[in-house]
């Protein structure tokens, strides 16, 4: 039990069903879709798509979307990928005659088409209860009336303000200026777009003037895409991949999100004794940070498409940890592994819902870097994502940038699973430190035994390219001694990631928790 004298938060305890999110009102809005009868897809889409409202830097109806969920009564775990393509007439080679190393990330070559919205209405149609309609209507609502501005949105609003251009200055900045915290912020424009999907699904989005809109905002900088690439865009349902870590069964999106990589960590993380480190000293984070190094220089070479990636099995080989954990040398940190040109940041949100016959979502939803690639359709707003600077331009590489190829995807959602029985949905947002977030959740829980909120609450720490990332949550001695270890360390401007977790427990209560660094809260009834 948490020291109630110490500044932090209880988690939230129901029976019915919770919702934990990145903003209250998305969290508010899943619940009260739950009330009305939905199910946890419905109201796992509902919130989702009022973040892109709530939280417009982050995510939107311009971005990708990854899902695990199970049914009701159902301890199978189902996956849909709802990330979209390149366009056809997408072409690494013509960056690199153009003297480009790396997909830009602000211009109309980073692009991708968005797939998140063809997934929500799919699963709407399938899995949810109540119907496209009623899932869309929070989000109509808060469109058009407004949400006030919270603290950590204003913040990260700020941060990536830069990277507006054109049309997207005018819906997302205030008189030029990012808002302050508690303006209101409206996009009329997005609300027409959700009130035509609701009328006549998804075809609303993908032909017809909506695509056509979106479409005139690439080709007017220079973008190879066309109305069929709009249109032919699809999710589909496939399978997840797992691995076990002292007796829990971490589970996750398979490629070509980077899920894969935190199974592989943790995989390397059992050669070593974490139990008995301190959680907080710089022994765990340091061999958390070789094995951080190790995994992500392998999702660099293997993840991508999974219609152009053949190495899968191998990355999930226990062979292939053990090999790797015996490269850790426990008192030196080694020399980044590999530097290849695949960006990755930090932009996501994340929703889990379970209700009350506890079928449970995992769903993450994502424009990748703060406003996506900064290019919104001019007459309806859609921020549109930069997912292709997922690609690489690499010769040969299985994710070099490539006609109706998908790129290698930071967002990825998790479930845990034990003795066969679904027990917790949860998610850690933080783009590149997404698998390196699952792992130590997933310690924290096992390797310490914290309640699932504490686990969330923890300092963290995280090797990103060439520095060590330490919150200021560690104490100034662990991080002298990791810098004594050969770490270059720094105290980051911004809080490591973010996550949010219901935990099923076997007595039929449910448990939700939300990650303090964002402005969201788990709610139940």
């Amino acid at each position: 039990m948490r020291d109630f004298q110490i500044p932090g938060r209880s988690a939230v305890f129901a029976q019915n069903g919770i919702c934990a999110t990145s903003h209250p009102l998305a969290a508010g809005a899943a619940i009260d879709i739950l009330r009305r009868g939905g199910n946890a897809m419905d109201a796992a889409i509902a919130g989702a798509v009022l973040l892109g409202i709530c939280e417009p830097q982050m995510t939107g109806i311009g971005g990708d979307c990854f899902l695990l969920y199970t049914r009701p009564g159902s301890n199978k775990i189902h996956a849909v990928n709802g990330s979209g393509r390149a366009p056809a007439a997408a072409s690494a080679a013509d960056l690199r005659d153009q003297g480009l190393d790396t997909v830009p990330l602000n211009s109309p070559h980073s692009v991708t088409i968005p797939g998140a919205m063809d997934a929500f209405c799919h699963l709407a149609e399938t899995e949810g209860k109540l119907g496209l309609d009623a899932v869309l209507q929070p989000a109509i609502h808060y469109a058009d009336t407004g949400v006030p501005v919270a603290a950590r949105v204003a913040f990260d609003w700020a941060e990536g303000a830069a990277t507006l251009q054109g049309s997207a200055r005018r819906d997302y900045l205030f008189n030029g200026e990012p808002p302050r915290v508690g303006q209101v912020f409206r996009s009329p424009g997005q609300a027409e777009v959700l009130r035509r999907v609701a009328r006549d699904g998804r075809d609303a989005f993908y032909t017809g003037e909506v695509a056509d809109d979106m479409l005139a905002a690439l080709t007017k900088q220079g973008g190879v895409h066309q109305a069929d690439d709009f249109a032919r865009t699809a999710c589909f349902s496939t399978t997840p991949v797992s691995g076990d870590y002292k007796g829990i069964d971490l589970v996750e999106h398979p490629p070509n999100g980077q899920g894969a990589t935190a199974i592989l960590m943790l995989n390397i993380l059992k050669h070593f004794d974490i139990a008995a480190m301190d959680p907080l000293g710089a022994q765990r984070t340091h061999i958390e940070a070789e094995a951080a190094k190790l995994a992500y220089d392998a999702r660099n070479r293997f993840i991508a498409d999974p219609d152009h990636m053949t190495r899968l099995q191998h990355m999930l080989a226990p062979e292939t940890a053990a090999k790797l954990a015996a490269l850790i040398d426990p008192n030196r940190a080694m020399d980044n592994p590999a530097q290849l040109s695949e960006a990755v940041h930090k932009d996501t949100i994340y929703i889990t819902v379970v209700d009350k016959d506890r079928m449970a979502v995992s769903l993450i939803y994502s424009i990748f870097h703060g406003f996506g690639s900064g290019i919104s359709s001019d007459k309806f707003g859609i921020l549109l994502q930069n997912r292709g600077a997922g690609f690489t331009l690499q010769q040969g590489h299985p994710n070099e940038l490539g006609g109706n190829k998908q790129p290698m995807h930071t967002i990825i959602p998790g479930m845990l699973r034990q003795n066969g029985r679904v027990v917790m949905p949860f998610g850690v947002m933080g783009g590149a430190y997404q698998p390196n977030g699952h792992a130590r959740l997933v310690s924290n829980l096992t390797d310490f035994d914290m309640e699932l909120q504490a686990a969330m609450d923890a300092p963290r720490a995280f090797h990103d390219g060439t520095v060590m990332n330490v919150e200021r949550g560690y104490s100034n001695t662990v991080r002298q001694q990791l810098a004594d270890m050969g770490h270059k360390v720094k105290v980051p401007h911004t809080a490591i990631g973010g996550s949010q977790a219901i935990r099923i427990h076997d007595h039929g209560v449910l448990e939700g928790a939300s990650d303090p660094r964002k402005d969201g809260c788990a709610l139940g009834y």
